[in-house]
Order: structure tokens, then C-alpha cells, then sequence
């Protein structure tokens, strides 16, 4: 019976952290990225964010973020720079090719710094991938 039960990998699916200029209130923020690199739209999109560490955690963010077109991004989320030091979670759910994908994309706690940027393609800004 389980051996018959298909759970799908995903693929070209990617979830990025990126440090960028605020022009309403004149400082950086650190804005959260779903990205889709797959030749295929992905549809129904949802991410579930949390932060955590033992005893200190923060409220879970539902995002509904529908379809996302085929070599594109969308923001899911800002994050403030107090919470970078607690493990931030992002849990993305989407249909695509009739199937229900799932991943768990994790910014572990004090890695997102400038020190750790690099180049993130398809966005063309500098920034870092969630595990």
C-alpha cells in the first residue's frame, strides 16, 4: 500500500531572502522571494511562515499566492531584522502537472547577513536561498 503512494520532489522551485532599498521609510528591508524556475506555471500557491528558536517563536503568516507564471518571482513576505535570529521557516504548497508538491524552506537562525549574499538569477539582485 505505501509503496504505491507517489510523493512528488520538487524541482526549479526556490524560496530567497533579499536585502533592498525601502523608498517609503528610507531604509533596507529584507523581503522574501518565492521563485518559480520551471518551464510550467505553478497554481494554487500557498506559503505558511514561522520563526523560531526553543522558547521564542512568532506567529504563523498564512500567503495566499495563487498562480505564479512560469521563470518568474513573486514577494512573499518582509522580514524584520530582529527576527533574522531565530530559524525562519517557509512551508510552499502548489499544484502543477495535476499534482500536489510540498516543500520546507528554512533560513537558519544569524545566516542571513550581507556577508552571506550571492546572486540570485532570475531576480538579478543579491541575496541568499533558503535550504
Amino acid at each position: 500500500m505505501k509503496k504505491d503512494i507517489e510523493i512528488p520532489v520538487v524541482k526549479d522551485v526556490y524560496v530567497a531572502i533579499i536585502c533592498e532599498w525601502n523608498e517609503e521609510f528610507l531604509n533596507k528591508d529584507w523581503n522574501v522571494y518565492l521563485i518559480n524556475d520551471q518551464d510550467t506555471a505553478i497554481e494554487m500557491t500557498m506559503a505558511v511562515s514561522k520563526g523560531y528558536d526553543g522558547d521564542r517563536k512568532t506567529s504563523i503568516m498564512r500567503h495566499g499566492i495563487g498562480m505564479l507564471a512560469a521563470k518568474s518571482f513573486k514577494k512573499i513576505e518582509v522580514v524584520q531584522e530582529d527576527v533574522l535570529s531565530l530559524n525562519n521557516e517557509f512551508f510552499v504548497t502548489f499544484y502543477t502537472d495535476s499534482k500536489l508538491y510540498e516543500k520546507r524552506f528554512v533560513f537558519e537562525k544569524n545566516t542571513v547577513t550581507e556577508t552571506n549574499l550571492t546572486m540570485i538569477p532570475l531576480i538579478e539582485k543579491e541575496g541568499i536561498y533558503a535550504k
